[in-house]
């Protein structure tokens, strides 16, 4: 059987897949859930990359009309992207800004050995979210910033968050 291809695994719609990577797509919905707008009007879309008609596009152009995202530039928000840990932070501390919730923890960056890789963009939400323990490291005193969100990872951090919000 040496040299036989095999079919990779499939990935079947509604499996949770914890190791995967999570999308920009994927958590912009989440949070749109959460906040279940009850507007019933469409809103207009900021973001040249995503189709009216795709699953994420009214919480994308939610997320846009509210501050929460700002797309990677050029009018762009590469839906389908993995997400950084740093971008995934950034969407919850705008979140927690448009609620209105409490954002003045702040965390040391410096314990992580990682800690000035964090974007200038995301060293307050990093921060905050690092003194309100809704992130840690991926390992001791490695925060990975710039690495990709696993579901697993933004999964754990929404069900803080939501406690969090109690």
């Amino acid at each position: 059987m040496a040299g036989k291809w095999r079919r990779p695994p499939v990935r079947r719609v509604g499996t949770f897949a914890p190791g995967a990577p999570a999308s920009r797509a994927m958590l912009t919905t989440v949070l749109y859930r959460l906040e279940s707008p009850a507007s019933g009007e469409q809103q207009e879309m900021p973001f040249a990359d995503v189709a009216q008609d795709a699953w994420y596009a009214g919480a994308v152009a939610w997320a846009g009309e509210n501050g929460i995202v700002n797309g990677v530039g050029g009018g762009v928000f590469a839906p389908g992207k993995a997400i950084t840990r740093e971008q995934m932070v950034t969407m919850f501390y705008r979140y927690a800004c448009y609620r209105g919730e409490a954002t003045g923890a702040a965390g040391d960056l410096e314990q992580f050995a990682d800690g000035e890789e964090v974007s200038a963009w995301a060293v307050e939400a990093m921060s905050w979210a690092v003194g309100a323990g809704l992130i840690s490291g991926v390992a001791p005193q490695t925060l990975a910033p710039g690495g990709t969100a696993t579901s697993a990872q933004m999964a754990a951090i929404l069900m803080a968050f939501i406690e969090m919000m109690k």
